[in-house]
């Protein structure tokens, strides 16, 4: 619709006045129109420009012939008292002189009309050094007017019952439209892009509902904007009818043109004009509603059945409701969002409670009500515990993580009372925002954890898609004007959807300080979570030094009367004095006991020591470190036929050399233990990050460092033991089978790699062989403190 102008000197009028009859078909676009000094009026009333101090007057509207019987090129230079007679002109003279009207048009009295059974309600006001004087047709003489006040209080009674901003406006547009008896009254609500919205109406019922339709910004500039912040009311009595211009065009002196800003006759727009012919309506009446100094949005009545009377008191009536509205319109918000607030609250603190009592804030995730309960949005995705839980519609899980590498940079995320990022239009704010936006447009996220660790972001999808229409959006009715196909309501709707492509729905204040007591409230339960785990790992870490302190003296102490009962067992068989062979069978018995006993604690002592030592750590050759490992254990390598492989050099690591090779000592020990082929084939090597895959009975997280590995070819077990086997004193076979042992050597391994920070498993299928896995996390300490 709209076609750029270069400059003044395209315009007709350039240097010399504007004026609507002789320069409107020119016009192609509204914000190129002087909206503000149209040159002319609408022809239910006529208009005089005079001079404050004498009341000549400098202009009349063309038609002052027929409304008031005086031609206007008679009227040049006369005086006011011409038209309205001596006691009139002195009545506007002292109305002048003790009032304040700049910019103020205040209604003064009635005149007769041409016509005997009409009057002419008769206002004035000053703007630029003139007075405007103008008279309007009202109610016929005699005919008793409206009472409009009585009307008016209860309007204001039932506005001042509105509980939300919804409930005001549709108050409002039933009020207006019980006063006016107009056809359609909208209240149209300004979004910050400029769009409108009809967010309440009360309509004729046989016409079709425009309530939650979008337009674009086009369609009301921001000329026409500028007007109603400075106008309560403006009234267009009937569309499309002849207009009259003012004669002469320009104050007769300066030659500037007329500012008919306040003027209740001053002529619509062309293009405004033909914008409501092609929607078919045939009178307005347009009131402000402003916040302050901003106009928020308008109150637009249309009628559909002929012209529409609006005299003064009419005009009054709408002015001071539409003033009402806007006072009360701040806190009929707040109780409104109050409402929400308090919704929004009681769920967030139900996902609280459910979340504290189950020690995990995935458990919002998985509830009713659950996390999207707790905000208007499309879906909601929350970063915990290093994973995505996801809830209706989302990114994709890659998707997510790249926005999280986005959202950790960002300046908003790093404040330290309101660490939260708030977008309704994604694509702009986020270079992958364009690929998402069909359920992402728009996003609000909150960090959880000072490192950004943790994250919940909800998601809005693009507004395009949620647009509500009237009837088919593929049909678009179209009417020709002077100045080619103009927009109708549904072509409106065509070009909104395309201005608001790739943006949602705008995050509300009350959401957003929601999102952030949410935050606080989490992270307050996430501080309660943290000071009990360490009080729990402070009592762990005591019981834990207790129970090493306990194994390593009860191991210690116990072995001395052991070795005392050994000695007399091996006296007693010297003496020979046992001669049968069931006695004999006995003592050999307990001696065997004694030893196994032996090594039970030999094993028990070590364990607890594992516990206890101090680890060093250092950038350890885990080459050499297998090769000394694999020459501890050469005897057990001589038992059988064997053969070692070791595919590749295996990478270095942090770590206490001494341990590390207890760890593969164990491992390899049980390799060749373990083994019923005739011949044993070991094989040591390692996984870099990017060849580890996820395979069943492996932990979520293997870390980002190498995964070493023992193989081999030996009994195998089966995967309903693999939880079983690190565990102290666990041995799947006979005491004696395998050449014995006391089952400690992988309990020995299991503490020995937690203690690096590492993980440790197993793959493994019976008479195929097994896989020992662990894992060596990189770090940059030099010692680690025994556990405590």
């Amino acid at each position: 619709m709209t076609i750029s102008i270069d400059g003044d000197a395209a315009l007709p009028w350039h240097g010399q006045p504007y004026s609507i009859k002789r320069f409107g078909t020119s016009i192609d676009n509204c914000a190129s129109e002087p909206v503000q000094t149209p040159g002319c009026i609408q022809t239910h009333g006529a208009l005089l420009v005079v001079q404050p101090d004498d009341l000549l007057i400098l202009q009349a509207s063309e038609n002052t012939e027929q409304v008031l019987g005086h031609p206007a090129s008679a009227l040049a230079g006369a005086s006011l008292a011409t038209v309205l007679g001596d006691d009139g002109a002195n009545r506007v003279r002292s109305f002048l002189e003790c009032n304040s009207t700049d910019c103020n048009p205040i209604y003064l009295f009635s005149h007769p009309a041409r016509d005997a059974d009409m009057l002419l309600d008769v206002s004035v006001h000053t703007i630029d050094g003139v007075a405007i004087v103008e008279f309007e047709e009202t109610e016929r003489a005699g005919k008793e007017a409206p009472d409009y006040l009585s009307r008016l209080k209860a309007s204001v009674a039932r506005l001042q019952q509105a509980a939300s901003l919804q409930d005001l406006g549709d108050i409002a547009a039933a009020e207006v439209r019980a006063l006016t008896g107009l056809d359609r009254v909208m209240v149209y609500q300004f979004h910050e892009d400029g769009h409108g919205e009809v967010v309440a109406e009360s309509r004729r019922a046989d016409l079709s509902p425009w309530l939650g339709l979008h337009y674009p910004a086009e369609d009301i500039p921001e000329p026409a904007r500028e007007v109603f912040r400075q106008v309560w009311i403006r009234p267009l009595q009937q569309v499309g009818v002849p207009i009259a211009e003012m004669v002469p065009l320009a104050h007769p002196t300066t030659g500037k043109a007329l500012t008919m800003t306040y003027c209740a006759l001053r002529a619509p727009s062309a293009i405004y004009t033909e914008y409501l012919q092609n929607m078919g309506v045939t009178a307005g009446l347009t009131m402000s509603i402003r916040r302050g100094d901003k106009l928020w949005g308008l109150i637009a009545g249309h009628h559909y059945s002929g012209p529409a009377r609006f005299p003064y008191g009419l005009r009054a009536a709408c002015e001071l409701l539409a003033q009402i509205v806007s006072l009360q319109h701040q806190s009929a918000e707040e109780r409104g969002q109050l409402a929400y607030r308090l919704k929004l609250d009681e769920i967030q603190q139900q996902l609280i409670t459910l979340a504290a009592r189950q020690g995990d804030l995935a458990a919002m995730c998985d509830s009713t009500p659950n996390l999207l309960d707790a905000m208007d949005a499309g879906g909601v995705a929350l970063f915990h515990c290093d994973r995505w839980w996801r809830i209706g519609e989302t990114p994709s899980e890659p998707q997510l993580d790249a926005l999280k590498g986005w959202l950790q940079t960002r300046p908003e995320l790093m404040t330290p009372f309101r660490p939260v990022v708030a977008s309704h239009c994604l694509g702009r704010d986020y270079a992958g925002g364009a690929g998402i936006g069909d359920v992402a447009s728009g996003l609000l996220a909150i960090s959880l954890s000072q490192r950004h660790s943790n994250l919940v972001i909800w998601f809005r999808p693009e507004m395009r898609g949620t647009i509500k229409w009237a009837g088919d959006p593929d049909e678009k009715p179209m009417v020709t004007g002077p100045h080619g196909a103009r927009l109708t309501p549904r072509r409106s709707f065509e070009i909104f959807t395309a201005s608001v492509q790739g943006q949602s729905s705008p995050w509300k204040a009350v959401e957003i300080d929601s999102a952030i007591r949410f935050r606080i409230t989490l992270m307050e339960l996430i501080v309660s979570r943290a000071e009990q785990l360490a009080e729990l790992n402070a009592d762990l870490a005591q019981s834990n030094e207790e129970l090493d302190a306990f194994a390593y003296i009860a191991s210690h102490d116990l072995k001395e009367p052991l070795r005392g009962i050994f000695k007399y067992v091996h006296q007693l068989g010297e003496t020979g004095t046992l001669t049968d062979p069931s006695s004999r069978a006995r003592l050999d018995g307990l001696k065997r006991l004694t030893l196994r006993m032996d090594s039970l604690l030999d094993s028990l002592l070590h364990f607890s020591r594992v516990g206890r030592v101090m680890l060093h750590f250092d950038d350890v050759s885990i080459d050499e470190v297998v090769a000394e490992a694999l020459e501890m254990v050469d005897a057990r390598r001589t038992e059988k036929a064997s053969e070692v492989l070791i595919p590749r050099s295996l990478p270095n690591a942090l770590c206490d050399r001494v341990r590390i090779r207890e760890v593969f000592v164990n491992l390899l020990s049980n390799a060749f233990k373990y083994n019923d082929k005739p011949s044993a084939h070991i094989e040591i090597g390692y996984l870099a990050p990017h060849e580890l895959a996820r395979r069943a009975h492996w932990p979520q997280d293997t870390g980002t460092g190498p995964v070493y590995f023992v193989r081999d070819n030996g009994i195998g077990i089966r995967p309903r033991h693999f939880d079983q086997l690190f565990k102290m004193f666990k041995r799947l076979h006979g005491r004696d089978a395998f050449g014995g042992g006391t089952g400690a050597g992988l309990a020995i391994v299991k503490k020995l790699v937690e203690r690096h920070g590492g993980q440790v498993w197993l793959d493994s299928e019976p008479d195929q062989g097994s896989t020992f896995y662990f894992s060596l996390p990189a770090g940059t300490a030099t010692s680690h403190a025994p556990d405590t």
